[in-house]
């Protein structure tokens, strides 16, 4: 059995912000009010209509520079979304085609917020087994074109965003654990109900909303503290290793009351914590790979520091793991 390493990370963030005083002249909202209840201040919107697979494509490229790799050289890519470019083909698909990754077999995965850990987990699990050497994991999202700019107990939460990890073969163990989890008995407290199977597009289904995004906040709150905990205590617990020796906690960004309750119930303290909230908003499953990146951008990870990130999302679903930086 082989393990594996990351060595590239990419971000792409549309130029575009959407500010909390734009949203007071769009919606019966203020900036108080979106500031006390969510940590937000301003989000990324894509304006032009290109889709996840252009977010992807340019946080992708960043990575493989860093990773010192050219686009023939993945054999692997995973693109975690929600908001992909059409029901198929896969975004994954799109972005190999965009990269020019001829080398690579690509695929989707659809878990929402937890997008990003499932897919680096399967992404590990691929290499360790000697499948693949070099993997491209990315999360992206335009969770703008799903958003009811109306509604404003929804709208003032999500923004686009992009980010990519290059993973590769490597002798010294880096995922030291990992926990996932389902619970779909609570999928009605946040979905998109139109669009699939069940609902196809209809004159009804547009005229009533129905493929933008529906939430059931309050219950979805104490429920997503809840997992977010456990997730988070079984992939410590599965690493063999305790709290203090985090070194860095990369929660998703979806609320910064939600990661300062999962924080205190942890006992870790806020300094040991990466949040980026205020300038993206809840960017789905692209949230915990910016937080990444961007803690590395800011020097905030070193060789050996022990990262524990930790996802919920609709499904509802969770994920986390505890990586071994190399």
């Amino acid at each position: 059995m082989y393990s594996a390493k990351i060595i590239g990370l990419g971000k792409y963030l549309p130029k575009d912000k959407l500010t909390n005083s734009d949203l007071e002249k769009m919606v019966d909202t203020s900036d108080e009010w979106i500031t006390t209840r969510t940590g937000i201040k301003e989000r990324r919107i894509l304006k032009e209509k290109k889709g996840a697979s252009f977010l992807a494509y340019e946080a992708s490229l960043s990575a493989l520079k860093m990773a010192g790799l050219n686009p023939k050289d993945i054999e692997l890519i995973i693109v975690a979304t929600i908001t992909p470019d059409m029901p198929f083909p896969s975004t994954g698909c799109f972005l190999q085609k965009h990269l020019n990754a001829k080398n690579a077999v690509a695929f989707d995965i659809s878990a929402a917020c937890s997008g990003f850990i499932y897919a680096l987990i399967t992404a590990y699990q691929f290499i360790s087994t000697g499948l693949y050497k070099n993997a491209l994991v990315v999360g992206s999202e335009v969770l703008s074109t799903v958003v009811d700019w109306k509604d404003r107990s929804t709208c003032v939460l999500f923004g686009d965003g992009a980010g990519a990890v290059v993973l590769t073969r490597s002798k010294e163990k880096t995922l030291l654990g990992s926990y996932m989890a389902s619970d779909g008995s609570f999928a009605h407290l946040l979905m998109i109900p139109a669009g699939g199977s069940v609902n196809p597009a209809s004159i009804h289904t547009v005229n009533n909303k129905l493929h933008y995004i529906k939430m059931l906040g309050n219950e979805l709150f104490k429920i997503a503290v809840r997992m977010m905990i456990k997730a988070a205590q079984e992939s410590i617990k599965s690493a063999n290793i305790s709290v203090k020796d985090i070194s860095l906690f990369i929660p998703h960004q979806a609320n910064e009351r939600i990661i300062n309750a999962v924080l205190e119930r942890l006992s870790l303290p806020k300094e040991k914590a990466y949040i980026n909230i205020n300038r993206y908003g809840n960017m789905s499953s692209a949230s915990v790979v910016i937080a990444l990146v961007e803690a590395y951008e800011e020097n905030r990870i070193k060789k050996g520091d022990i990262l524990l990130l930790d996802t919920f999302g609709a499904g509802l679903v969770c994920g986390s793991c505890v990586l071994k930086w190399a």
